[in-house]
Parts: C-alpha cells; sequence; structure tokens
C-alpha cells in the first residue's frame, strides 16, 4: 500500500513547513489529488489519520480535492474533460491526446496554529 510512504512523506514536509513558521501546530492539510494518480482517497485519509498522531499535525484535519482528468488532443487542438477516464480526445475521437489535469498529488494548503494566536495562519 503505497499510501503510507505517501503520507510519511506528506507529514515530513507539513512538519518541516510548520517548524519554519514558528508553528506548534497544524490544524488544517488540503490535498489536491487527481482522478487518475493512482492514489485511493480512502486509503489516504486512513493513513493520515493513523500516521498523525504524535506529530504536528496530530489534530489536523485532511481535505482532499478531487482534481478531475482533463485531456488536450494534439491532432484536433480541442481540451476538455474526460469522459469515463478514457484518453480519447471526445472532439475528434483521435488517441494522441496528453493529461492536462488529474494526475497531482499535491500538498495546496496548511492552517498552522502559532504561539499565542487564536487563529490559524494559512501557507499556500
Amino acid at each position: 500500500m503505497h499510501e503510507f510512504s505517501i503520507v510519511e512523506a506528506l507529514l515530513e514536509q507539513c512538519e518541516r513547513l510548520a517548524r519554519e513558521q514558528g508553528a506548534i501546530g497544524v490544524t488544517q492539510v488540503k490535498v489536491q489529488l487527481g482522478e487518475v494518480s493512482g492514489v485511493e482517497p480512502s486509503l489516504l485519509a486512513t493513513a493520515f489519520d493513523g500516521f498523525k498522531l504524535g506529530s504536528l499535525c496530530e489534530r489536523a484535519e485532511l481535505e482532499l480535492e478531487i482534481v478531475p482528468l482533463t485531456l488536450a488532443c494534439n491532432d484536433c487542438g480541442a481540451s476538455g474533460p474526460a469522459h469515463n477516464r478514457s484518453m480519447i480526445c471526445p472532439q475528434c475521437q483521435g488517441i494522441n491526446t496528453r493529461t492536462l489535469t488529474g494526475e497531482e498529488l499535491l500538498l495546496a494548503r496548511l492552517e498552522l496554529e502559532l504561539p499565542g494566536d487564536t487563529s490559524p495562519l494559512s501557507a499556500n
């Protein structure tokens, strides 16, 4: 289950960024996850909940933004959402396409808890 190693790397990145800002905790972690990234959202969330214990992210909520698969056709120039995860151009039915979005696995946002501060700091 590669979600475990992904969450370990995600938590390391969150902790590094939090420490750089002098935070005492992380309250929210937002991740953009492409629908064809190969990562199962429910497994990622479960792994996050388990691995965050004892870290600066212990009280953090994980927000997953699922990014749909969109394509661009190298033949006709059309671009737009893929249908049923198909790599075929919906305009000309060609197969000479490239992915624009949908493969992401990106830490998009952190909300940090700072010492003596009652409102979290957002780090984009």
